[in-house]
């Protein structure tokens, strides 16, 4: 199961039946779960742990130092989950102790070529991020979002759940949940709704994330009272609550 050109440290934790591919090079510290193959001419850095039933693809670059200057060498961590495809030459760095010290990749991501993922980076589960998506350090995205390929998207910047980023999106704000966006800078067009069927979203549910993005972009209200009215909603309307809580953790302002 692992090539014979394949170099991996003494100190690795390699699960019985991973798969690692030719020249591939495996640094200390990195852990690697039941499953998981790795291709060939993949380099992991440590200290990094990988889940299990991976797919790491030929030529990525996995577990590397941030790409930050304030960098001075410390033991920070890349942390990914299980099931996530991840396919040719993808680099994804390891957090900074300015932060949470860790990268984050969740579970059952669809990760493709050239995708760039930073320092400090948390990505939640059933995401898709397509080729050549890169994100700057600190951004944070949720469950079930998709960025379109060349999306770039700006540090600190928060994506919500279902958000729906088009293709060579430009993103310097927040995304709310349900919100697509595209063109650069990013702009709303409306919801995600054909994500939130297939998703399992009622009609119903559909028709209230509707309605709260209507107040929310096509009432000319200010923020703080589109906020009040979403409030409202909210107390019979769970997914509305959700839009309400990104709200107040933005950080950024949101694309409006």
């Amino acid at each position: 199961m692992i090539h014979q050109t394949a170099i991996i440290d003494p100190a690795a934790k390699i699960a019985d039946n991973v798969e690692i591919g030719a020249y591939s090079i495996i640094g200390a510290d990195v852990e690697i779960g039941e499953g998981t193959v790795v291709g060939s001419h993949v380099v992991i850095k440590g200290p990094t742990r990988i889940g299990k039933e991976n797919h790491i693809y030929q030529f990525s670059s996995i577990g590397e130092a941030p790409q930050d200057k304030k960098y001075a060498g410390e033991p920070t961590l890349l942390e990914i989950g299980d099931r996530n495809t991840i396919r040719e030459f993808c680099t994804f760095n390891r957090g900074t102790v300015q932060d949470i010290g860790t990268t984050k990749l969740g579970n059952d991501n669809w990760v493709m070529a050239y995708v760039h993922i930073a320092h400090d980076c948390v990505i939640g589960n059933n995401c898709i991020l397509a080729n050549n998506a890169a994100l700057a350090g600190h951004v944070i995205v949720g469950d079930w979002v998709i960025c379109g390929g060349y999306s770039k998207i700006h540090q600190f910047c928060k994506i919500g759940d279902h958000a729906f980023l088009g293709f060579d999106s430009g993103l310097h704000q927040d995304v709310p949940p349900y919100v697509t966006v595209a063109q650069n800078p990013a702009k709303p067009y409306g919801i995600n709704s054909e994500g939130l069927r297939r998703r399992g979203f009622t009609p119903e549910q559909v028709r209230n994330i509707k309605k709260a993005y209507r107040i929310l972009y096509r009432s000319n209200l200010k923020l703080d009272e589109a906020r009040e009215q979403l409030l409202t909603m909210a107390k019979d309307a769970s997914e509305v609550q959700v839009l309400v809580d990104f709200l107040e953790q933005s950080s950024r302002g949101i694309v409006r």
